[in-house]
């Protein structure tokens, strides 16, 4: 019995030291690339790990649910790594989250992490700037690395006014988050986009939404995969 004991035990400690999350929705393909360099597809209920990066296909939507109730859900083309995540409810002076967002767009909701302890260890960091929050919902898209056009236009016509400025832009729908680079620092309020042209070039705040494609809702998502029969919904 002893023996079991410590074996269990040992099972969660690694599980609390390694174990970020799971995939609790997902609607297309999702594919992980582990710190050792191995290569595997995630289904639902699928463990994510310190140091793994996730990638999303075309047309394909992916929920992660971090162990301090923080979810992140990521749109299609998305590449995302989970640099760092330490979280243990007794100890929240070591809470940790460092992600970084490759290429794609993303929703976050800030789970226990930033809000407890340290208000500046959780960080998303992107190609031209760090995302600090406050405890908040907010989306991040990055149009550098890849081009974004507005809701509704077709990606293939590309008609002048249709593409957005390259760059990195953030949405708030609840709380404040800070973006910071080299060059300056924005906080911006629920309601409120941001857009980060380079990392040498200082954030700024837009007069109005760009016009970003929206992440369907995860009963949306469950009927389209599904093939119109309702599936369990995901918080």
């Amino acid at each position: 019995m002893k023996h079991l004991l410590m074996v269990f035990s040992l099972l969660f400690a690694l599980t609390s030291a390694w174990g970020a999350g799971t995939v609790t929705h997902l609607a297309g393909t999702l594919s992980v690339k582990r710190s050792d360099g191995s290569v595997r597809l995630l289904s639902v209920k699928s463990q994510v790990l310190q140091g793994d990066t996730l990638q999303t296909e075309k047309e394909s939507y992916a929920q992660v649910k971090f162990t301090d109730g923080g979810i992140m859900t990521l749109k299609p083309n998305t590449q995302m790594v989970v640099k760092d995540y330490k979280y243990e409810p007794q100890k929240p002076a070591e809470d940790a989250l460092s992600v970084g967002l490759l290429k794609g767009g993303l929703r976050a909701v800030t789970g226990l992490v930033g809000k407890r302890g340290d208000k500046d260890a959780y960080k998303m960091v992107t190609g031209t700037a760090t995302i600090g929050i406050r405890g908040t919902i907010f989306d991040a898209d990055d149009c550098k690395s890849s081009a974004c056009v507005k809701a509704g236009a077709d990606p293939a016509d590309k008609k002048e006014g249709d593409v957005l400025e390259a760059g990195v832009y953030v949405s708030v729908r609840d709380g404040e988050v800070s973006v910071s680079n080299s060059a300056g620092t924005i906080n911006l309020a629920a309601g409120q986009f941001g857009f980060v042209a380079a990392s040498t070039i200082a954030p700024a705040v837009l007069p109005g939404d760009p016009g970003l494609s929206a992440i369907p809702s995860t009963s949306l998502l469950e009927t389209v995969t599904s093939g119109g029969r309702q599936g369990n919904q995901c918080e």
